[in-house]
């Protein structure tokens, strides 16, 4: 048997792009879908044309999170389409239904695309209840038999906003040819930069992307993300019904956003805070239904940033689109300190980890574009995160619809009223952005798994006698 690792994971210390914690891909869940569907991709790619049109027999392994919560959260329809080459970016929400429906009814499926196999999921797409692989709480574990020759195997963890990682491997872009402008690992170190250089948080970031690609494109990556996640907003106000999984849980947006309309410009102090929460509801009602969201820093968190993107740019005096992408940028910056220091699972943190840590870097965010320097962002920032610290993730039946879709409207609104309480002031305060990092991982490593995104605990269990 060919086993590609060993059973440690490497810490998350390699540089980290802006293209890495904003992805355009699909719902419902960066971790459970987005993640897994990448791991399919990736272990079809290392078979090789050679060993692919050799394949008699796939079968995945799916453990802890991935396994308790994965048919919720369409892991089984993302392992799926990635076995048969398709990637988040570039899958058709609409086509996704009619594929898998093929493959269930055929029981075959074509292995990235050139090789077709029998596959029947009872056999072939395992759920491991209960079982957790040290690695991390996503793990997943791909097989490929063969008429002759040994089995090829590859151990994936899904660590959180899409990103995976192959067991024994270093974290993608570690020991590369990468070297940053002004490269930082804390909060502190991105404050003392920014003093020693005379340097925004934005314009930190942004030198830093030139060690992967020219400023201009970076500005369009910015843009595509930007454009994506306002025509999510747009597209979620539009559409109706019941969304997918047995929940019955309607969509809401569409008619809020009527009422809304229907309400005037200015007919009572709340309405700003109700257009917040409509922007980040229709998000993630989109994000439930399976479409195209962008991960931000992940799905189940998907709303949280582009509410607080589009209140700045509707709501405030003199939005402009260096804005947008500044708000982008330091979103960027404060999130990767998140993805270094700790984690962005929920699998791992809970959902402090994912509402929480948008929520932190939206706070963050808006600070910036509002004319609040280098402090007051950081001040921002701690605060989004201090006061969404032991926040778990239950979710019912394992959908990302109870309670992730309203608590990306919670996150949203505190993260606006963090901005305003650090513009208040002069940046100085007692707890930093570092210290409450650390705190939250501490958090994530002293909660129970049952509130980790297991369904296990919480709300997932206590609903049914309410």
């Amino acid at each position: 048997m060919e086993n590609n690792g060993d059973n440690s994971m490497s810490q998350e210390t390699a540089p980290i792009s802006v293209s890495e914690l904003f992805t355009i891909g699909i719902g419902p869940s960066s971790s459970h879908t987005v993640g897994p569907m990448r791991a399919a991709a990736r272990f079809v790619d290392a078979l090789g044309p050679e060993r692919q049109v050799r394949v008699r027999r796939v079968q995945v392994e799916l453990f802890g999170s991935l396994a308790l919560t994965g048919r919720g959260h369409a892991t089984d329809t993302a392992v799926i389409l990635g076995l048969q080459g398709w990637q988040p970016e570039t899958t058709d929400p609409d086509a996704v239904a009619g594929i898998i429906e093929t493959v269930r009814r055929e029981g075959v499926l074509d292995l990235a695309g050139v090789r077709r196999i029998g596959f029947v999921e009872a056999e072939d797409l395992l759920f491991r209840m209960g079982e957790f692989l040290p690695g991390h709480a996503n793990a997943l574990r791909l097989s490929a038999f063969f008429d002759d020759g040994p089995e090829f195997v590859q151990l994936y963890y899904s660590i959180g906003g899409g990103a995976i990682l192959l067991d024994g491997a270093a974290p993608i872009g570690a020991g590369s040819n990468i070297r940053q402008a002004y490269p930082f690992s804390s909060a502190a170190e991105l404050l003392a930069i920014g003093r020693a250089e005379g340097l925004s948080i934005p314009q930190i970031v942004l030198a830093n992307e030139a060690a992967w690609r020219e400023p201009e494109e970076t500005m369009e990556f910015l843009d595509r993300v930007h454009d994506a996640m306002l025509a999510c907003i747009a597209r979620g106000c539009e559409q109706d019904g019941i969304l997918p999984g047995g929940l019955n849980v309607r969509r809401r947006a569409k008619a809020l956003h009527r009422d809304l309309m229907a309400a005037g410009p200015a007919y009572r102090p709340a309405h700003v805070f109700e257009w917040v929460s409509l922007y980040a509801l229709a998000v993630n009602e989109e994000n439930a239904a399976g479409s195209r969201v962008v991960t931000a820093p992940t799905n189940g968190a998907a709303g949280v940033i582009p509410a607080v993107l589009k209140y700045y740019e509707t709501f405030t005096a003199q939005p402009t689109r260096q804005g947008a992408r500044d708000f982008l940028l330091t979103a960027a910056a404060i999130g990767a300190l998140y993805k270094k220091r700790a984690s962005i699972s929920a699998a791992e943190m809970g959902c402090q980890g994912e509402v929480g840590v948008a929520c932190s870097m939206a706070a963050g965010a808006l600070t910036a574009v509002l004319g609040g320097n280098n402090a007051q962002i950081e001040n921002a920032a701690e605060i989004g995160m201090e006061h969404n610290l032991g926040l778990t993730c239950d979710p019912i039946k394992g959908l990302v619809q109870i309670p992730c879709i309203e608590r990306n409207t919670m996150g949203a609104i505190k993260a606006i009223n963090a901005a305003y309480l650090a513009l208040r002031g002069d940046g100085q305060h007692i707890i930093s952005l570092d210290t409450v990092i650390e705190t939250m991982r501490q958090t994530g490593e002293d909660m129970r798994s049952k509130y980790k995104e297991t369904s296990l605990g919480g709300l997932a269990v206590n609903f049914v006698a309410c």
